[in-house]
């Protein structure tokens, strides 16, 4: 606020926690390098007083991938619209493990696709071992491949 610093070069790491109102223009190199859901993150760095400010993304994609996501980028500025759109390009990762992105090993379903179908397995999940049923035999093979599986999952 004290015009302190006038620019700021910078890595992606002010993508979160970093609060400059008065920073009005940005310019982001390589952004057919960035996820989908990093470039809006960026892109709120600026805009955060009543003054006109500017995101001006620089791009020379070479890949499928880098051409889409520039694409994308032009058709919407919907925040929630991007990142579901970078899910379904890039994968959720690993949800038990420490890998970010790629596909799952999902046999079934499709994360964004069928996600309400998702909800519902987890909560019936959840009703068999409330309910005590899934600690019997009948469900021994399940509940064994769950033990080898989920054993240091944390779902706090």
């Amino acid at each position: 606020n004290q015009h302190d610093i006038d620019i700021l070069v910078s890595t992606t790491v002010v993508e979160v926690g970093v609060h400059v109102p008065n920073a009005t223009f940005m310019i982001i190199y390589d952004a057919d390098r960035f996820g989908l859901s990093t470039l809006p993150q960026l892109r709120g760095r600026v805009g955060r007083s009543d003054h006109q400010s500017y995101c001006v993304l620089i791009a020379s994609p070479k890949t499928e991938t880098g051409i889409e996501r520039m694409t994308i980028m032009t058709q919407t500025t919907d925040g929630f619209e991007l990142s579901e759109r970078d899910l379904e390009m890039r994968g959720p990762g690993d949800f038990f493990g420490v890998k970010q992105s790629g596909l799952p090993d999902f046999l079934v379903a499709n994360i964004v696709e069928d996600y309400r179908m998702l909800e519902v397995a987890r909560d019936e999940a959840a009703k068999l071992i409330q309910s005590g049923v899934f600690f019997t035999d009948q469900y021994a093979i399940l509940r064994n491949f769950v033990e080898q599986n989920l054993l240091h999952t944390s779902f706090d």
